[in-house]
């Protein structure tokens, strides 16, 4: 898949079959977001690879809308130093393109706020000193009997072009 049709069939799934994900395909999502940019190239991004069901559970406590990251086979957390400038900003585009990197090969993937962030950290032993606001749950997306991905919400459409593009000048 090409990345402009990565970038525009993305969506987030949230149901995912039990199949487990290949470590090529694994490799290829952790490279995705390691090759990000960042900010005067600090690289301020640490991901940590979660498949352990207890780990999942704990996990999926720490956001109040984390509970797909039950039925994930994979779930990543990513780790970011805040004593970087723009690591909160640079860890979201690592995160962008894990997810379009595992979306061209087929897995869907859903991000979840760890609104509970101490307790994310204290589940998967993070310094007190690093950030943990996301996890992604990763997996291959359960299909309806049309083809297209069974969805836990309904698509929502985007605002027009004309309403969101400016020319020179507000």
């Amino acid at each position: 898949m090409d990345a402009y049709k990565a970038i525009i069939t993305r969506r987030a799934v949230r149901e995912f079959e039990q199949k487990p994900i290949p470590e090529d395909a694994l490799h290829r999502i952790l490279q995705a977001g390691r090759m990000s940019g960042s900010s005067k190239n600090t690289q301020p991004w640490a991901f940590i690879v979660i498949r352990e069901q207890a780990t999942r559970q704990a996990l999926s406590k720490c956001g109040d809308f984390a509970q797909h990251l039950l039925g994930a086979p994979l779930v990543i957390a990513v780790v970011f130093d805040p004593q970087y400038y723009r690591g909160e900003f640079d860890s979201g585009r690592a995160v962008q393109n894990m997810m379009l990197a595992a979306w061209a090969d087929g897995i869907g993937s859903c991000i979840a706020s760890m609104h509970r962030e101490e307790d994310a950290r204290n589940a998967l032993g993070v310094p007190h000193s690093l950030r943990l606001q996301h996890v992604i749950s990763f997996g291959y997306p359960v299909y309806e009997a049309d083809g297209t991905v069974k969805r836990s919400s309904p698509l929502r459409g985007r605002k027009a072009m004309d309403e969101i593009v400016r020319q020179e000048k507000w």
